[in-house]
């Protein structure tokens, strides 16, 4: 915690290899990105317990949680500040060297990330540490990030981790429901994502190894992008790899099919902060609101508004705060 936050200055660290998950959760180069929070940015709370600053990547989610951070802080006393920062490979440095105190994180992307930064770049394929159990995954999180003076909070329900969507034609015809329905059905399909999903252990792999999918092929449109969702609309592929927080499913009357048996590793939702500068009980306290009251389809909304009703992240997170009585 810090009386004035200060300026970061960073180089990229070197990429690190991670979990597919981490394409959409760490991306982009190495440009920072001050701002003040929504509830008044470095000026917020009374400033009597001091500055803290938030972090956030580059994407609408992130920024958002790092808003509702950012006033949930500012509620509880203290003054708040928002650095984006596009990479996980630049702002994590950072947390660990106390420019930023605290970032939303992916419990087994993060855990894989450090994983790889500890035991080399190869660990997260030879010996990852994320697993689909939640709480093992945080775990293991822990036991990397406190030698680097790092405390993983405790993580919620909220969750966002690589998902498969189908139309919902499709799904009504075939009778599916879960990805182990579309495993039964024997169809044969073509997945619409980026071309490494043909050897990544959670796309093409996983659906062939755990549900026996017929995986014909892969189409490298992108992961979640819009073409990719519309060649599933339009038949031309009939599986996409997306985000189970993806807000514009319903756009492309696409749905879930449901990860039954696991395959992901749970990517839930939790707040990581510099011990040293951000370790005080009530900061843990009022980002614990936050984390027991957000769901899944909460970030959904979130996500939502500010992508297709084009509400400020600022406005949506106050919004959603309120709603829920989270503020004083």
């Amino acid at each position: 915690m810090k009386k004035f936050p200060r300026g970061i200055r960073m180089a990229a660290a070197t990429a690190a290899v991670v979990a597919l998950g981490a394409g959409l959760t760490a991306c982009g180069g190495d440009s920072l990105e001050d701002k003040g929070s929504g509830s008044g940015g470095s000026a917020g709370g009374d400033k009597k317990k001091g500055s803290l600053v938030v972090g956030s990547a580059s994407f609408t989610e992130s920024k958002v949680l790092a808003e509702l951070y950012a006033q949930l802080l500012s509620d509880a006393g203290y003054g708040t500040s928002i650095k984006t920062v596009d990479s996980r490979e630049v702002y994590e440095p950072a947390l660990e060297k106390g420019d930023i105190d605290v970032v939303p994180e992916y419990a087994a992307t993060m855990a894989e990330f450090l994983n790889t930064k500890v035991n080399g770049p190869k660990a997260s394929e030879e010996k990852p540490v994320a697993s689909s159990d939640v709480a093992k995954t945080v775990a293991e999180l822990e036991k990397l990030a406190t030698p680097r003076g790092l405390t993983a909070l405790p993580a919620g329900e909220a969750v966002d981790q690589n998902a498969f969507a189908v139309s919902k034609e499709y799904a009504e015809k075939n009778k599916l429901k879960t990805l182990s329905d579309l495993g039964k059905s024997k169809l044969k399909v073509k997945i619409a994502a980026g071309e490494e999903c043909e050897v990544r252990p959670f796309c093409a792999p996983g659906l062939k190894s755990k549900y026996g999918i017929d995986v014909t092929g892969i189409d490298p449109k992108g992961v979640g992008t819009p073409q990719s969702k519309q060649a599933v609309k339009n038949g031309e592929d009939q599986l996409v790899l997306t985000t189970t927080t993806d807000a514009t499913l319903e756009n492309f009357d696409l749905v879930l099919l449901e990860d039954d048996k696991k395959l992901q590793n749970a990517d839930n939702i939790l707040p990581v902060v510099n011990t040293e500068d951000a370790g005080a009980k009530d900061i843990a306290a009022a980002l614990a609101k936050l984390t027991e009251t957000l769901t899944t389809e909460d970030l959904v909304e979130l996500n939502r508004k500010v992508d297709a009703e084009r509400v400020k992240e600022a406005d949506a997170a106050k919004e959603y705060l309120e709603s829920k009585g989270l503020l004083k």
